[in-house]
């Protein structure tokens, strides 16, 4: 899928409308097929007996979700997510960075399907598993098509 906005771009983008997020996320690689999304783990990640919390790995797919698809559909702050399920296949390694890789499938005029792969940084196979459905904002009435909708259009889904 064709990209609308550079790593670059949506980097400051989600600075702009998500400042939250800024100091725990980093966009490590940005292509048509793939986005890779760093969590930079610290103490308030971290639960007892020495690893990531679900609630951060959880947190990680559904930013890494939500980047792939701004990146997609352009600047759509409010896409939002309609469904998430996780499953946590290995303990991640305490005070080690989390790399997650979303990937889309469907991106459709009102929602979007894809898979999301966290890895530990070092370990080679993932720890955990997300695949998530977000629903793009419809459009107002009369304001014609977005340029995401635009593009499924062409596409013609």
């Amino acid at each position: 899928m064709t990209l609308k906005m550079s790593r670059e771009e949506l980097a400051a983008y989600i600075r702009g409308i998500f400042p939250q997020v800024g100091d725990d996320f980093i966009i490590e690689n940005l292509s048509d097929s793939e986005t890779a999304i760093r969590l930079v783990v610290g103490e308030k990640h971290l639960r007892p007996g020495g690893t990531v919390s679900g609630p951060s790995m959880f947190a990680l797919a559904d930013v890494a979700m939500y980047f792939a698809i701004l990146a997609r559909i352009g600047r759509e702050a409010l896409a939002v997510t309609t469904n998430c399920s996780i499953d946590f296949m290995r303990k991640p390694e305490a005070n080690t960075d989390l790399i997650a890789r979303a990937v889309i499938h469907k991106l459709g005029r009102a929602l979007v399907v894809g898979d999301v792969l966290i890895y530990s940084q070092g370990m080679e196979k993932p720890v955990a598993r997300a695949s998530l459905t977000y629903s793009i904002p419809p459009l107002q009435k009369g304001a014609g098509t977005s340029p995401a909708q635009e593009e499924v259009l062409v596409d013609g889904d």
